[in-house]
């Protein structure tokens, strides 16, 4: 096969939207210490100064998204008002009412009814054995990179850095396999007492060569601040939604996605616990060396328990037939929405913490989509 090149990026949690996303996702957790059982789906806009939020909630605990909202604020780090939004003085705008009772009819089990999905829609789960994580390498490489950025402004590392900031890599690859990393692109916000080549050159050393310095050569190109000044970011340089991060939350735009966002949903939504479900399935079909790759997607219709759907795919890189990796997942994983709860344990507030640096591919017990516990009795079932 030819050389190809192939690009994902990640953003810090004081990016924009992911200051939604946290907030969205916060609350979540909040409700659900209270209510393991609340039903929500709320979404988050911020702009300078000011953050709106609206969605349905239906459960016992009481809201306090005031509260909430401030705290993930100053959590990330938006503390100062030369950041455009600070927590202390930011207005915070709600609207919220409860969940429609045309969808509770579908989702809550109810005589002798079981629990159906929360919403139609399709949900993709990707696995793949270039990293130890099982993800892509692009996308790994660029969430380790924002995860620095965060880390040396929080510590201080650097100074004078702001919350928001963005990675980008591109990996060129020699047959089908990571070789090299080709460019990385980062942009980070400061304040104006450091300058522009400062920043540069402290980002270079202290987050750039420590994350890709072997995978990097001569010839790879780096871009730190491209415009040549990042001083106006966060909420007053760009208004953040809910949802917009997707690809970032997911595979980095190798594996496919099915269009819903995940954060700021309770599991009985299937944008999220669908999602996670499928990576699961594709997680442990690779780590059991059936495939290379694999993709997995599920479908549903509201208020139907079973899917709609199944469907693998494994590029060619399946050592048994892929009929016979259906017929194993059929019998090794139930993907009804409250099979779905209850196997992963998704009723804890484990939310906000997937809410930046990706959903996937974490190294973190409480995300159980994550384990490899069916690699034994695949293997086994398999002949291999």
């Amino acid at each position: 096969m030819k050389n190809y090149f192939i690009t994902s990026e990640s953003v810090t949690e004081g990016h924009p939207d992911k200051i939604c996303d946290n907030i969205s996702d916060a609350i979540l957790d909040n409700l659900l210490v209270q209510d393991p059982f609340s039903k929500v789906g709320v979404e988050t806009l911020v702009t300078t100064g000011s953050v709106h939020i609206a969605g349905e909630v239906s459960t016992r605990g009481f809201l306090d998204v005031q509260t909430v909202a401030g705290r993930v604020l100053k959590e990330i780090g938006y503390t100062d008002p030369k950041f455009g939004i600070d927590a202390d003085d930011a207005g915070i705008w709600i609207s919220i009412h409860s969940q429609s009772s045309d969808i509770a009819m579908g989702v809550n089990e109810a005589n002798g009814k079981e629990q159906g999905a929360g919403d139609q829609g399709m949900m993709y789960g990707y696995a793949c054995n270039e990293t130890p994580e099982l993800m892509p390498m692009p996308i790994i490489i660029a969430h380790k990179l924002t995860k620095k950025l965060a880390e040396v402004r929080k510590t201080n590392s650097i100074k004078h850095l702001g919350p928001d900031g963005k990675s980008q890599v591109t990996i060129e690859y020699e047959d089908d396999r990571p070789k090299r990393i080709d460019a990385i692109v980062i942009a980070q916000q400061h304040k104006e007492e450091i300058s522009e080549d400062e920043v540069k050159l402290e980002i270079y050393e202290k987050v750039i060569k420590p994350i890709c310095g072997k995978l990097m050569d001569e010839k790879t190109k780096i871009h730190i601040n491209a415009t040549g000044r990042f001083v106006i970011g966060g909420p007053e340089g760009d208004t953040g939604v809910t949802g917009r991060k997707i690809i970032v939350d997911s595979y980095g735009g190798v594996g496919r996605h099915g269009g819903g966002c995940f954060s700021g949903k309770d599991p009985s939504k299937v944008d999220r616990s669908g999602s996670y479900m499928a990576r699961y399935i594709a997680k442990n079909i690779v780590a059991a060396e059936l495939a290379e790759k694999c993709e997995i997607q599920l479908s549903y219709a509201i208020g139907i328990s079973q899917p709609i759907s199944v469907n693998v795919n494994c590029f060619g890189t399946n050592r048994i037939p892929e009929e016979e990796i259906m017929k194993l997942i059929f019998r090794n994983f139930d993907m009804r929405p409250k099979a779905i709860i209850e196997h992963l344990d998704l009723r804890r507030p484990i939310y906000k913490k997937t809410a930046s640096y990706g959903h996937f591919g974490r190294n973190d017990e409480d995300f159980t989509w994550e384990r490899t516990d069916k690699v034994d009795v695949l293997r086994q079932q398999a002949g291999i």
